[in-house]
């Protein structure tokens, strides 16, 4: 059986016993790994200054090894912070005007890119099975290919793939194009990021699909295709019914005195809309002042990229917007949002999940949104609540039971907030089993197994001869 080198910016390393830190893609990826045996490579997190790291750090757990390697300062400046965070994040995102080009951190991007291939292809066995992970180590295939490496090479995108019109701003979208075609497998998170992908390279006269799952570009074959990833859906169902063990939990139910909760869960990110939803929901209390006092919304903001200025900058601004609402519409004895700046355990949030009568789930782009996903596999079957759900998040190919809204419109995501608290319960409970029962089938198990699935049987068109 061949092995599975898995790389990734990152590495979840697992506790003193083996078990993957809690989350899907580390449990999903870890029990492939422990299949077939392999390597999970990636950057240790740690910096060496000046000094270019020497070697490599290797963690053995049975089967699978975990290897690291440090960066310099500027590695990380230039190719984390710089290139794929000021650059491809955005750009990717359909936020230009946010966009900063700089030629030096595009060349560390490419420098770290080089880095990684140096240091994996040592450890390659020509049968191995390589799967790369996001936005960015998107030139590793064609830096591994360059030094000989014929096995197969899989590649998945965790954000969305942009339209032709948005990638071409990119100084080097040529050469991430050319890149991402050196794979054997391109994966997407949904149907329409693979036709922006295709219609990329149809807009440059680059290639096109031969068939649904095969693209000929840049004179060779291969797959490309939509795989949205899931979550841990039974396991997440299973910590919301003993969620009444939390204290956190039992002392948030207690504290709203009665009134209605509503919550969102967001990684502090401007793609994920979070001023717009707080607008939305001052929309609704100015329009229905009798829900003074029996409606609070939660809104759990954990710090993101806190070395990167906009991202400093946008936690002083939603804290400032709460407190503004707060101000102007809070009493005494109610605050109208409660706004938490930290990472919550799975088991509370979760909880949390069960308690809501409503998740707000409204980013401006997202490539999937996994907190739409657990709050659904979250809910009481008997009781369930409602997801209202950004039509440009992934999720929304999947979760045909939510209550759609354009997050830019105001007055229909304040409607939504209303009909949402407003809708029956046999309707509550049929928009939720349908999707309970999509997410049950199509778990992040399904979303492993399929990808490598597939990339098993994709065209091979680097092999030996």
């Amino acid at each position: 059986m061949s092995r599975l080198v898995v790389v990734s910016n990152r590495v979840p390393l697992p506790d003193e016993n083996g078990n993957p830190p809690p989350g899907g893609l580390a449990v999903a990826v870890h029990a492939a790994l422990r299949e077939s045996g392999g390597i999970w490579m990636g950057w240790s997190g740690k910096t060496t200054g000046e000094e270019e790291p020497t070697g490599l750090t290797t963690l053995e757990h049975g089967k699978i090894s975990y290897v690291l390697t440090d960066l310099t300062q500027a590695d990380l400046d230039e190719y984390y912070n710089g290139f794929a965070n000021r650059v491809l994040w955005p750009i990717f995102h359909c936020r230009l005007d946010l966009a900063e080009y700089a030629r030096q951190e595009m060349a560390g991007y490419f420098r770290v890119n080089r880095l990684f291939a140096e240091r994996l292809v040592p450890m390659l066995e020509p049968d191995d099975v390589i799967w790369v992970h996001d936005y960015h180590l998107i030139p590793l295939a064609a830096e591994l290919r360059k030094r000989g490496v014929k096995n197969r090479i899989g590649f998945f995108l965790h954000i969305p793939w942009p339209p032709a019109d948005i990638l071409t701003a990119l100084p080097v979208y040529e050469i991430i194009m050319r890149d991402l075609a050196e794979y054997d497998l391109a994966g997407f998170q949904t149907d329409y990021d693979l036709d922006n992908f295709v219609g990329c390279l149809r807009r440059e006269k680059w290639g096109d699909r031969t068939d649904k799952n095969t693209v000929h570009a840049f004179g060779h074959d291969f797959a490309a295709g939509a795989y949205p990833i899931g979550i841990e859906t039974a396991e997440f169902a299973r910590l919301a019914e003993k969620a009444g063990e939390a204290s956190m939990v039992g002392e948030m139910e207690q504290s709203l005195n009665g009134s209605a909760l509503m919550i969102g869960v967001d990684r502090l990110d401007y793609s994920k809309g979070i001023s717009h939803r707080i607008d939305a929901f001052e929309r609704y209390l100015t329009r229905n002042p009798e829900m003074a006092g029996k409606l609070t919304l939660l809104q759990v903001a954990p710090h993101s990229r806190s070395d990167v200025k906009e991202y400093l900058d946008m936690q002083a601004q939603v804290e400032a917007h709460c407190g503004r609402v707060n101000g102007a519409h809070g009493t005494i004895d109610w605050v109208p949002i409660r706004y938490v700046n930290q990472s919550l355990t799975r088991p509370v949030l979760s909880g949390l999940y069960r308690l809501a009568k409503v998740g707000l789930v409204t980013p401006l782009r997202d490539g999937m949104n996994l907190v739409a996903k657990e709050y659904i596999a979250s809910q009481d079957p008997e009781d369930p609540g409602v997801l209202v759900l950004s039509r440009f998040a992934g999720a929304a190919r999947e979760l045909d039971g939510a209550v759609f809204i354009n997050p830019y419109d105001t007055d229909q995501t304040a409607a939504a907030i209303g009909r949402a608290l407003e809708m029956p319960l046999d309707e509550r409970m049929a928009r939720w089993r349908r999707m309970m029962d999509h997410l049950l089938k199509n778990d992040v198990g399904h979303w492993c197994r399929s990808f490598l699935d597939d990339l098993s049987e994709a065209p091979l068109h680097h092999a030996a001869t």
